[in-house]
């Protein structure tokens, strides 16, 4: 997903989205891309919105080596659910899952491990939860001992599991997703989902993470990419 419009950290780059801020010698989004193919996935979608443009011209010239990637934009603003539905119903793909990252942040989770979970029959969607010991910045996550995701907590201090932005869903459970655009995964989804009974199961991981959405982040962006190289490259 980057179609943002990356609002805390437009004045220090307003010519880019915010997924493409140059990040040790490359477009963060390239990082991320390479973080899927280490954990073994070949062919990715790219949502793009504002400055879509930019992202669809870079990834011609730059293709991704061992990845099948595609741009899909949207004209207007869809919410980051929107703008992944939006994605599928134009990509004329039909997965046995499909999985979902944000652009503009990195949690080295086991990709193959959250996936797994969609094998149990009950089980329609995974969010996954990174701990912290500080989930000031970020909204927690709340999920009983089985697992079972319960609600979005709002921001508050203390040690906890944050939401990584990375989402696996069963193809079936799109069509229980609210018809409102823009669609927000956490606004509209997931409230709507957990309200009619869908099971939805949490994987914790206490990988590193990082997101780029503010100026304070964006500084330590340089120095968590250099320390995870081994993991943004190819296996």
């Amino acid at each position: 997903m980057a179609g943002g419009l990356g609002t805390r950290i437009k004045h220090l780059v307003p010519d880019l989205p915010k997924p493409m801020v140059p990040v040790h010698g490359r477009p963060f989004l390239e990082w991320v891309v390479g973080y899927l193919r280490h954990e073994g996935i070949r062919r990715v979608l790219i949502s793009t919105g504002h400055l879509g443009e930019v992202i669809e011209k870079h990834f011609a010239v730059q293709p991704e080596c061992g990845v099948e990637l595609r741009c899909i934009r949207e004209r207007e603003a869809l919410g980051t659910a929107g703008g992944f539905l939006h994605a599928v119903g134009s990509s004329g793909e039909q997965p046995d899952a499909w999985l979902v990252l944000n652009g503009d942040s990195l949690a080295f989770a086991d990709l193959a491990a959250v996936t797994a979970k969609l094998d149990e029959p009950q089980v329609q969607g995974v969010v996954v939860g990174v701990s912290m010991t500080d989930t000031s910045r970020y909204g927690r996550i709340a999920f009983d001992e089985t697992g079972r995701l319960l609600q979005f907590e709002e921001k508050q201090p203390g040690t906890g599991v944050i939401n990584a932005g990375i989402y696996a869903f069963k193809p079936a459970l799109l069509s229980h997703f609210p018809s409102k655009r823009p669609l927000s995964f956490e606004q509209d989804v997931f409230p709507q989902l957990l309200a009619q009974g869908t099971q939805l199961q949490v994987s914790v991981t206490s990988a590193p993470f990082l997101d780029i959405g503010t100026p304070e982040s964006l500084l330590r962006a340089e120095e968590f990419v250099q320390q995870n190289l081994q993991l943004l490259q190819s296996a």
